[in-house]
């Protein structure tokens, strides 16, 4: 049986593909750019600094394993990640958690910079919307609601065929 994976209180399970001993990693409900993905300990903890070493150890050394397949996976040029280490650096889930984004020199027009405010606009209203979500299926995870029109949510089963094939990627392990 697969053991089930919470993002803060909110089973990501579904959306799982790859696990280390201390961490995993999931698709994301509604990437920035394709192949935008969140590395997050398996432990809840809200800061960084909260994890052990063995945990932080764990936790970027998967970053830098996903960062490479998502980067050939999804033919980009460079990553950009990124953690958001408590409220006031824009992180609204309480447990660490980091961004890989699989990056182009045409992201954003060419405004590369731009990814930074779109990260924190991503992360501004998730926790209410989780919430909301929840409470209106009688705690079943469906479709959140749109913050960005321009980053449509994905559907379950997006995120799951996402993450069966990238699965494949690690397979061989």
């Amino acid at each position: 049986m697969t053991q089930q994976l919470l993002f803060s209180a909110f089973d990501v399970t579904c959306q799982t593909f790859f696990r280390s001993k201390l961490s995993y990693a999931i698709v994301n409900l509604k990437p920035i750019v394709p192949g935008h993905v969140l590395v997050i300990p398996k432990r809840v903890v809200p800061r960084l600094s909260d994890l052990t070493h063995d945990e932080i150890s764990d936790l970027f050394n998967s970053v830098a394993k996903i960062g490479v397949v998502v980067e050939k996976a999804y033919t980009a040029d460079s990553l950009t990640i990124a953690v958001q280490d408590g409220p006031a650096a824009g992180q609204s889930v309480a447990h660490v958690h980091v961004h890989v984004l699989p990056r182009r020199f045409t992201d954003f027009g060419g405004q590369n910079d731009s990814v930074y405010p779109a990260l924190e606009e991503g992360e501004s209203r998730l926790v209410d919307e989780l919430v909301e979500s929840q409470s209106r299926n009688n705690g079943q995870r469906s479709l959140l609601k749109v913050d960005n029109e321009e980053r449509q949510p994905r559907s379950i089963e997006d995120m799951k065929k996402e993450a069966s094939w990238l699965s494949q990627f690690f397979a061989q392990e």
